[in-house]
């Protein structure tokens, strides 16, 4: 194995099936994976690059802003996804003041809908936490280093740092650039091979096709990286490879923890359906369509991981009186057996 750290590859040379590299020198491949990540967004708006407006991607990045999480110090958090969301709960632990700035109605309200979206905003505004939702950045303020957030309604939030959490890109110049289908991240099929047969893609760049969902998937979470590299690995050396991993994320916000399994976008689903306490925030929902599951989440209610997988895999409709009873065990509600799901915690406290 040659391995060559520190290096940029800039180019790749499909015909004679080279990589270029920025010293120039040009290596040969029989098999190339594409696995060059994903760039957080930066806002587009007037003090972007002011000291103190932060983001959220590597280690130096959370030294930053656990740095800035100052005991009695004012943070605006730009976005109100999981990345947003754990930032605000980790900053309010250590006595930050802070507001979160949403476009939409609701913290999650694209991935979770109104009902379970409100469950995480009542838990942030119980834990102090001010929202302003349906509201937009204007401008970040200050003299080199921002002190302030401009709101589109005029409003001036004071601030001591701000976090922007408000999505990635998926760095697919390279692939763009040797020719291949891009459309949110580098195309792929069920192998994790892209339009070229012998060029594959994995993690946060690749927009794979999904054979349970008939649709691709490009998923934002390390357990895709963890999973997929070897997937293509396998495919590059010649195996019959199908990456049909169910997209699976968690998060620990406050005294909430919860894992998300599946794929359930607005549009592919009618009912969510609730078993357990959602107002003692210990419950599990389920997204379905035709009775059938696609997506489920457990909200303080462990070892349900690989029941909720094997009901999404059976791709059968089961009576949702029965899956919202949580005096039916969901291993009766399961059509098929399960395949373990490595990705879950179990054994939670």
């Amino acid at each position: 194995m040659d391995l060559r750290t520190g290096v940029r590859a800039v180019a790749i040379d499909r015909d004679t099936r080279q990589v270029e590299l920025a010293g120039g020198e040009r290596v040969g491949y029989d098999a190339l994976l594409l696995a060059t990540g994903a760039t957080p967004r930066r806002l587009a708006v007037p003090g972007a690059d002011l000291d103190g407006v932060l983001g959220l991607r590597t280690l130096p990045d959370s030294d930053r802003i656990a740095a800035a999480l100052v005991d009695g110090s004012h943070l605006v958090v730009v976005g109100a996804g999981w990345i947003g969301l754990e930032v605000a709960a980790a900053a309010r632990r250590r006595g930050v003041t802070v507001t979160v700035v949403e476009r939409s109605e609701l913290p999650l309200l694209r991935v979770l809908g109104p009902g379970i979206a409100r469950v995480f905003a009542d838990l942030h505004r119980d834990h102090g936490v001010t929202f302003r939702l349906g509201a937009v950045v204007q401008a970040f303020r200050g003299d080199g280093r921002v002190s302030a957030v401009l709101l589109g309604d005029g409003t001036e939030l004071p601030a001591d740092a701000v976090v922007a959490g408000v999505g990635v890109d998926p760095n697919v110049a390279l692939a763009e650039q040797a020719g291949l289908t891009v459309d949110n991240g580098v195309v792929v099929d069920r192998a994790l091979r892209s339009s070229d047969p012998r060029i594959y893609a994995a993690g946060d760049i690749a927009n794979a096709y999904h054979p349970l969902y008939d649709t691709h998937l490009r998923v934002e979470h390390w357990a895709t990286a963890l999973h997929s590299g070897p997937a293509a690995a396998q495919s590059m050396l010649g195996a019959e490879v199908v990456y049909d991993r169910l997209p699976y994320f968690y998060t620990d916000q406050y005294d909430l923890g919860m894992e998300y399994t599946g794929y359930a976008p607005p549009g592919r689903y009618d009912t969510v359906v609730v078993r357990g306490d959602v107002a003692e925030r210990e419950f599990v929902a389920f997204w379905t369509t035709g009775g059938r599951v696609m997506a489920g989440m457990n909200v303080n209610v462990w070892d349900t991981t690989p029941q909720i997988e094997a009901l999404i895999r059976s791709n059968k409709p089961v009576d949702l009186a029965r899956l919202a009873d949580p005096d039916i065990a969901l291993d009766d509600l399961t059509p098929i057996e399960s395949q373990p799901f490595a990705a879950g915690r179990s054994n939670r406290s």
